[in-house]
């Protein structure tokens, strides 16, 4: 079980990269749009705690 948290984690760590490096390598992105990369980063955020936590129990 550990296996698949670990490789979720590594996945969500993936994605939230790429978010950033989005955000950080645009530079002109709406506000809209960068409140919406804010939103997606925040719930793979959520989900890389919830994970983590999981593994540790």
């Amino acid at each position: 079980m550990e296996n698949k948290i670990e490789k979720a984690v590594e996945y969500y760590t993936f994605k939230s990269k790429e978010i950033l490096d989005s955000i950080n390598c645009s530079r002109n992105l709406t506000v809209d749009q960068i409140i919406e990369k804010g939103e997606a980063l925040s719930v793979l955020e959520y989900k890389i705690t919830a994970l983590e936590v999981a593994n540790e129990s």
